[in-house]
């Protein structure tokens, strides 16, 4: 390793080399890219029938790129995980069942890991994906059942040694593989908010009323015929902003405490006033299994700040405020 610290190098040159990097691996991108037909399409349809697990698998370079695809697959709808080749040779392997699809990844398809496990493989007729860049006479192509090229001109490296454009090329090909297979299954928003329940998606997608709404004591509850001096001590008392007014069961109007500010700047009587006369009448309600998210979309549209949730019955069963969607992540 050459350790001169004094070696000579100018900030054009260093751009220049930068700007080439991605001209070079972009080429590589499009080299792989013209040579995807049949045997792609075959993998994803292999990978689409395939009822158990998809096993990723290389080592090296190839490896950290085998664990991303197969983080970006479980992600999307295809149960995927990464398996060390090396691991595998010391009681992993029993980690594959006959009914997994192993892609085993390996640029010069000669990594002697892969070469080791794969015969433990076909003993146990698991179809093998390959996916290299010499498809022709390596160990790799011979023992796959698909082949898939990744084949590029040449690495970014300036001594064309380091993986670089090839990983690339690897890494673009993972991704349009699970994009493709998303495409095949269908495979929907709500799908993805499944396999990310702590994600801010996920939250929006999966978040109910009823998962953030407060029922029980937790509700300011007053009656038409309620004193303003009652419905204060409510809205105080359970800290939501609102009050809701309540008849058999079943809201008939709301009372904010900008209401109530607004009636005792006009020298309103606290005691004397009912409920039924400062109240908002027909308030807005949401319904328990509606998304929290789309209740939120309420907020602007209908100038509110509080969340009646009913039942199919129209009774009261919970109430929110903009607080609690907050909480939740939500905005």
């Amino acid at each position: 390793m050459n350790t001169n610290n004094h070696i000579h190098y100018d900030k054009t040159n260093i751009l220049n080399t930068a700007k080439q990097v991605v001209v070079d691996e972009i080429n590589g991108i499009e080299h792989m890219l013209s040579q995807l037909g049949e045997a792609f399409y075959q993998a994803l349809e292999l990978i689409i029938n395939c009822k158990s697990k998809i096993i990723l698998t290389g080592i090296g370079k190839s490896g950290h790129i085998a664990k991303k695809i197969a983080a970006t697959f479980a992600s999307t709808g295809t149960p995927s995980f990464f398996v060390h080749p090396a691991e595998a040779l010391h009681g992993d392997l029993g980690m594959i069942e006959h009914a997994d699809v192993v892609i085993a990844i390996s640029y010069s398809g000669e990594a002697d890991e892969l070469s080791n496990i794969i015969p433990s493989l076909k003993r146990k007729e698991i179809k093998i994906i390959g996916i290299t860049g010499n498809t022709t006479t390596s160990t790799l192509a011979k023992l796959s059942d698909i082949i898939i090229s990744v084949k590029i001109n040449k690495e970014a490296c300036p001594l064309n040694l380091a993986p670089t454009t090839s990983t690339t090329a690897t890494l673009v090909l993972g991704d349009i593989m699970a994009v493709c297979l998303m495409q095949m299954r269908g495979f929907q928003p709500i799908d993805f908010a499944m396999s990310h329940p702590g994600g801010s998606l996920g939250r929006k997608l999966l978040t109910k009323n009823s998962d953030i709404m407060r029922t029980g004591d937790g509700m300011p509850i007053v009656h038409k015929h309620s004193t303003l001096k009652e419905v204060v001590i409510e809205i105080s008392k359970k800290t939501l902003g609102f009050a809701v007014v309540v008849e058999s069961g079943s809201p008939i109007g709301i009372i904010t405490d900008g209401d109530l500010r607004r009636h005792l700047q006009m020298d309103g009587d606290i005691n004397n006033t009912q409920a039924q006369e400062l109240m908002s009448s027909n308030p807005k309600t949401v319904y328990m299994d509606d998304l929290a998210i789309s209740s939120a979309s309420l907020l602007d549209k209908f100038k509110i700040t509080g969340f009646i949730v009913v039942d199919d019955k129209s009774e009261l069963i919970g109430v929110f405020n903009l607080h609690d969607i907050v909480t939740a992540k939500l905005l």
